[in-house]
């Protein structure tokens, strides 16, 4: 039941918007004394600091503030940084705390705080009925016969309906309570029966557009107490991953419509703002930056960001225009280079069914590892296929970079760099370098172009390339 907290202090919370009655939190918490106890909160899946009290002899303190504390989950942290126990804060924020840790099942008490006496009270049922379940669970693996299954899963799903019902009453008897909210937040669409689908029978289509259309039943985007929850962040990840078509343009809908929704709660607003900002500025896909950039372009740009401190906003801001010149689809910069001759080489001057571009330093332990393997495949294979290979040195310097060439035999590339003049006359016009145009902030970065120099890939080990490099071919033939 303990657990350590992953982040310790974090800045007390803001709580501007809220009404200035303040709060007032006594907790006596036995066997502690002369100890620093803190009062902290979920943020997602973060884990923050909202108060701290140092406990006097009689193992008492009080939380307390000017301005109310934003309603969610929260939960008491020993001086050890181990979660105690948990609390709900909503409406109700003057209200005492008895607890002694020899047994926080039992002895945890709350007095002038209705939401947490309710909450108490279903963490005690639903714990006896979760041990139950647990046992049956056991009981199962170890079960002779399909009739001690069949009687072992009968009992669990009767005791999985008690919770059930147990939160239901609670959703009919105080439905603007947070613990209601939070029942509604944890429930999942359940899909019609095969008989009352379209036809009289099950169709895969249907269920899964069901299921997707009532996901966020019950559940408000303007409700910010879901963001001091660990519910709320756990339930938009399983949205995207396992509901939303993983290309850009499906995600931007579903970006566009929570952003909008939640717009007029600053807080949500803000808290699915960081999520996807962070989530797709260095996307776990290929491709996706694009959604960061289209909510750069529409809601950021705008001024609609204005929490963001001034550090990260240059930060978002720099990589937005970075990667505005090299999303997927897009033509990609002409790059203006001269090759080991300093004779002009430019890239639009390659003529190539594929072109992989390569930015490489041959001081770079990376580059060092990956160059040579580069050039094996396209020695073995994509020569042959019609491929070229455009390799731009990056740093490292001259003299390093055609030793590096000539140790290791990296013969048919097409080897360029940037001369000082033309870096010069790029910076003194006030124009992208290739570095931003091409997003390059580390190496070995690796392109893969059209016939056309239009971007297909970006980022991707030499045989993801080779991956795409063949589908690529084979859907040609077949065309």
């Amino acid at each position: 039941m303990k657990k350590i907290i992953s982040v310790l202090l974090v800045s007390f919370v803001s709580m501007c918007a809220f009404s200035q009655t303040g709060y007032n939190i006594k907790l006596t918490l036995k066997p502690f004394q002369k100890s620093l106890v803190y009062l902290a909160y979920y943020y997602g899946k973060v884990k923050a600091v909202a108060d701290s009290v140092v406990l006097d002899e009689k193992s008492t303190g009080v939380f307390k503030g000017k301005e109310k504390l934003p309603g969610g989950i929260y939960f008491i942290v020993s001086p050890r940084k181990e979660i105690l126990f948990e609390l709900l804060i909503d409406q109700q924020q003057n209200f005492s705390i008895t607890a002694d840790t020899t047994d926080l099942v039992n002895r945890v008490t709350f007095t002038g705080s209705p939401d947490n006496a309710v909450f108490q009270d279903y963490t005690h049922f639903a714990a006896k009925d979760g041990k139950q379940i647990a046992d049956l669970q056991t009981s199962l693996a170890s079960a002779k016969n399909k009739q001690d299954s069949t009687r072992i899963i009968d009992k669990m799903k009767a005791l999985n309906k008690n919770i059930q019902d147990y939160r239901g009453d609670i959703e009919k008897k105080y439905p603007t309570s947070l613990l209601a909210t939070l029942f509604r937040a944890m429930k999942d669409p359940v899909i019609p029966p095969a008989d009352k689908q379209p036809g009289g029978k099950y169709d895969s289509q249907y269920a899964f557009h069901y299921y997707k259309s009532h996901y966020w039943d019950g559940i408000s985007f303007t409700d910010d107490r879901l963001v001091r929850t660990p519910i709320f962040e756990p339930k938009l990840e399983r949205y995207f991953k396992d509901l939303v078509t993983p290309t850009a343009d499906s995600i931007n809908k579903e970006v566009d419509w929570m952003l909008l929704y939640s717009r007029s709660n600053k807080e949500m607003f803000k808290f699915l703002m960081v999520h996807f900002v962070q989530k797709y500025i260095n996307p776990e896909f290929m491709g996706q930056d694009a959604v960061f950039v289209h909510i750069f372009d529409k809601f950021i740009n705008p001024g609609e960001a204005d929490f963001f401190t001034e550090k990260y906003r240059k930060f978002i801001n720099d990589r937005a225009y970075s990667l505005m010149a090299n999303l997927i689809g897009q033509p990609a910069a002409n790059l203006e280079m001269v090759d080991t001759a300093n004779k002009p080489t430019p890239l639009y001057g390659v003529q190539a069914q594929f072109t992989v571009v390569c930015f490489w330093d041959p001081t770079c332990s990376h580059c060092k590892e990956t160059v040579p393997k580069l050039d094996s495949i396209y020695q073995a294979k994509w020569k042959n296929e019609g491929v070229k290979l455009y390799g731009v040195m990056v740093d490292g310097g001259k003299d390093n970079w055609l030793k590096f060439i000539r140790e290791h035999n990296l013969k048919g590339w097409i080897h360029v760099y940037e001369t000082q003049e033309q870096h010069d006359a790029v910076t003194a016009n006030n124009q992208p370098g290739y570095k931003q145009l091409y997003d390059v902030y580390q190496t070995p970065t690796i392109f893969l172009l059209d016939k056309e120099k239009r971007i297909i890939a970006k980022r991707l080990s030499y045989q993801q390339l080779d991956e795409v490099i063949n589908l690529k071919l084979k859907n040609a033939k077949t065309n």
